[in-house]
């Protein structure tokens, strides 16, 4: 298992609660010491235009150092995704998140969608034919199923508001699904007890990782990775994250 992160994902960029002061450093107090960590390249223009248009891309630029970030964000997505294909199983501890951001416009503290830049960079270059992704953030990546709508890459997240049918949804989609070259998961830890949703348990969040990584080695030779989108009560979130790389690796 391997990290992706930057230092510069510690800067607040923005006043919303995914950019705030101590987010990432509640992660990092939980991560540090346990897994290796890789610095990632910032994406490039191209990569971004196979999802963004340019107007977009230029209303993000707009502002630089928010747009140096996200650029550093969406560039994390990619090695993520990158060395999954490589057979390292991977985590993006990457912000601003990005599963609210469509073609032309963004919404919910994200600006660009990164695992969508990262699995379009993956498709042209023809390393993939399909890919399963698997939102279980609290709110729907309506950004990801946009971008992807009729595509080969396909979006999935589950609408039960029980905790366990929550959980059985997934496994109910797992067994249905078999047709993908990778499995990509936006990771939102806001469906937390302690967080917005109040709706899963930390363990939770380690049935779902372990979930993933059968579903991956069943069908598309273990290639999976993970990158960060929601998650906001600071004292909960780093454990909760753990519990789910615990799952997933």
């Amino acid at each position: 298992m391997k990290i992706i992160y930057h230092p510069r994902y510690t800067e607040v960029y923005a006043s919303d609660p995914a950019a705030s002061g101590g987010r990432m450093e509640a992660i990092l107090k939980e991560l540090e010491g346990k897994y290796d960590f890789v610095e990632p390249d910032v994406v490039s223009e191209d990569d971004l235009k196979r999802v963004h248009s340019q107007y977009h891309i230029e209303s993000i630029r707009r502002d630089r150092h928010l747009y140096d970030i996200a650029c550093l964000a969406a560039g994390g997505a990619i090695k993520a995704a990158q060395m999954a294909m490589e057979g390292e199983v991977s985590f993006g501890l990457i912000r601003p998140p990005g599963h609210h951001a469509s073609r032309d416009h963004c919404w919910g503290f994200c600006f660009f969608n990164n695992i969508a830049v990262a699995l379009a960079k993956l498709q042209e270059e023809n390393l993939i034919e399909g890919a399963l992704i698997l939102d279980f953030d609290l709110h729907f990546g309506d950004g990801t199923s946009n971008i992807f709508a009729g595509s080969r890459i396909k979006y999935f997240q589950p609408a039960a508001r029980g905790r366990e049918e929550f959980v059985e949804e997934i496994v109910k989609k797992f067994q249905e699904e078999k047709d993908y070259s990778i499995l990509a998961v936006s990771a939102g830890f806001d469906r937390h007890i302690e967080d917005w949703g109040g709706q899963l348990t930390t363990d939770d969040y380690r049935t779902i990782g372990r979930l993933v990584k059968e579903a991956a080695e069943k069908n598309c030779k273990g290639r999976r990775f993970a990158v960060l989108e929601g998650g906001y009560n600071h004292s909960v979130l780093g454990k909760n994250v753990v519990a789910f790389l615990e799952g997933l690796g």
